[in-house]
């Protein structure tokens, strides 16, 4: 049964046409460069510190990865459903006060998810379940409301596209740092027990500092006047789910991108110490390739501007996509992978940038079809697809690595090194190519399509003040 809440209303300051400044799209994109020094650090390491660390097989840890994503798959249309239902929203603003408080919760989550208590096996498989979970739920509090923030700044559609790719640069960034420092930072620590939880907690402090300038620096232009008018229940939150057939493709693409995204990322680390011989590798190769990823991400607003945001996405995912299948069939050379590699990551960030500006023009067309702007909701459901992804993405890896016989510590064998390559260069081609024709045949709310619709919501608001 669904409860009654009443919204109080907020007056729209709806300046589609304002321009942001640069000192706003940098704070905005310190809101993701702040969460990636605490997301990525999973994405990158907690894998390898469940197997090599705490002593958790490669088949459990797996499985701490699916339940756990799936469990903070679930949690999220219910922490957006918080975000769009609050009875009161004061003068911060309806997001920016969660970046405050979530950020300083999750940092917390984050340093406790890398540590391995000195009890039983059975204990510390329990442990890591019940730490990413809870890390799971802190992520949402602070990542939902910034990501529903993007679509309060601007309604432009460049305007957006610029937010899109200094977000999508702080996101880079943070991986690039976490990617470079981290590790060498451990390696300093002959205990990795005590080393891990050291840095992690490092790590996070940067990431609520980030959170902070993204606090300060942003303003929300565009607010409902009120909020939802239904009874929040489980019925409104499927129907907006349904009911919004771009956030359904959005969804279905993200599942394939995120997931190869991720699993390159975290199978990264296992290639450097075994295919290579050197994990120290790892450091100098994430510093070319990440830092080659900010190319896609400095050409991102012109290439929407030439292309449009859906066929901008095509073509970085190509890019991957060929690169990824010639990596897999040249030597494991360093030299080779890296810039193939380096290639491939700059084709996938531009997808990932232009995700951000897709899914702040289908809150739009939410409000459009519907009279009514959920963006908490809306965004806790594209969030949704994500923690599938990045289930799917944990899943695989670790059902991977112990089916191609996977052992931590030792030396691989040679079907074991192919099956990483293969798990490393393989996935991610057929998943974004995949990815290329859900976008390509069934997204239609086009640049052009998107502009009417926010003329005619601007004269819906315009209408509603009169």
């Amino acid at each position: 049964m669904g409860v009654p809440i009443v919204q109080e209303s907020v007056q729209p300051d709806n300046k589609t046409g304002e321009l942001i400044s640069l000192k706003e799209k940098i704070s905005y994109g310190m809101g993701d460069f702040g969460n990636g020094f605490m997301f990525d650090l999973g994405q990158l390491y907690l894998l390898k510190f469940f197997t090599d660390v705490a002593g958790v097989s490669a088949g459990a840890a797996a499985g701490i990865f699916l339940v756990s994503k799936l469990f903070a798959a679930v949690c999220d249309p219910i922490v957006g459903s918080f975000v769009d239902y609050r009875k009161h929203i004061g003068t911060r603003g309806k997001f920016r006060p969660f970046l405050i408080v979530g950020s300083v919760i999750l940092a917390i989550l984050t340093i406790l998810t890398f540590i391995s208590p000195n009890i039983s096996p059975t204990g510390k498989l329990i442990y890591a379940y019940a730490s990413y979970m809870i890390w799971g739920i802190g992520y949402s509090i602070v990542n939902i409301p910034y990501g529903s923030l993007g679509a309060a700044i601007t309604q432009d559609t460049h305007q957006r596209a610029s937010l899109s790719s200094f977000r999508q640069a702080g996101s880079l960034g943070a991986l690039f740092v976490t990617s470079v420092v981290v590790m060498p930072l451990i390696l300093l620590f002959p205990n990795h027990h005590v080393g891990y939880p050291v840095v992690m907690g490092i790590m996070s402090l940067i990431g609520v500092i980030a959170f902070i300038i993204c606090y300060r620096g942003t303003k929300e232009r565009i607010v409902s006047q009120s909020g939802p008018k239904e009874k929040l229940s489980i019925g409104v939150i499927v129907h907006t789910f349904t009911n919004n057939k771009p956030l359904l493709v959005l969804v279905l693409m993200t599942i394939f991108t995120i997931s190869a995204y991720n699993i390159k990322s975290a199978l990264l680390i296992y290639f450097a110490e075994y295919n290579l011989g050197h994990v120290e590798l790892m450091a100098y190769m994430n510093f070319i390739i990440i830092g080659s990823s900010l190319l896609g991400v400095l050409f991102l607003p012109k290439l929407v501007r030439r292309f449009g945001k859906r066929k901008t996405a095509i073509l970085g995912m190509l890019v991957s996509v060929i690169a990824d299948s010639i990596n897999f069939f040249m030597p494991s050379n360093v030299y080779i992978f890296t810039i193939l590699a380096s290639i491939s990551f700059i084709g996938i960030s531009i997808p990932n940038g232009v995700t951000w500006a897709f899914v702040s023009d289908i809150i739009d067309y939410g409000e459009w079809s519907s009279g009514e702007r959920k963006e908490g909701i809306t965004y806790s459901l594209f969030n949704f697809s994500r923690k599938l992804a990045q289930s799917l993405s944990g899943f695989l890896s670790g059902i991977g690595l112990a089916l191609i016989g996977y052992v931590p510590n030792v030396v691989q064998s040679s079907g074991t090194l192919l099956g990483i390559k293969a798990l490393l260069c393989l996935y991610p081609a057929v998943a974004l190519a995949l990815a290329m024709l859900v976008i390509g045949k069934m997204y239609k709310l086009t640049d052009s399509r998107h502009a009417e619709m926010v003329q005619e919501l601007q004269r819906r608001h315009a209408d509603n003040r009169v």
